[in-house]
């Protein structure tokens, strides 16, 4: 299992990287990553899924448990865009209020993706869930 942490911070995007941010499902990307991902291409009023050079994932609308299905959209989007590098950043963990230890899991099969980048808190709690 190989080891790939997204930057802390990230403030610049090479052309094959796609910043993957929360959102909420109506696209009002008016605060934290969400509002950074406007930079890249992120459009408003659009809350799911590739955007320029992001990708949204909801984590405004319930519980965990209505978030992993769009993790799971995302994860298989990664697969089959090898060309791209993903930079998850902590998802669902700022303005969304979830602690790490609640979203991290859902991210467990990125663990086998090359091209998907996790944060090291995601990737703390799944080396210790292993």
């Amino acid at each position: 299992m190989m080891k790939r942490i997204s930057p802390k911070w990230i403030d610049k995007l090479n052309d094959n990287e796609i910043f993957v941010f929360g959102s909420n499902l109506e696209g009002f990307h008016g605060g934290g990553a969400a509002n950074l991902a406007m930079k890249w291409g992120a459009i408003w009023g659009q809350g799911v899924g590739l955007q320029g050079q992001t990708y949204a994932i909801p984590t405004m609308h319930g519980g965990v448990e209505t978030i992993k299905p769009y993790v799971n959209d995302f994860i298989l989007f990664a697969q089959t865009h090898p060309e791209f590098k993903f930079l998850v950043t902590e998802i669902g963990c700022g303005i969304a209020g979830f602690s790490i230890k609640e979203i991290a899991p859902l991210f467990k099969d990125t663990m086998s993706v090359n091209n998907v980048y996790i944060p090291l808190s995601f990737y703390e709690i799944l080396i210790e869930d292993n």
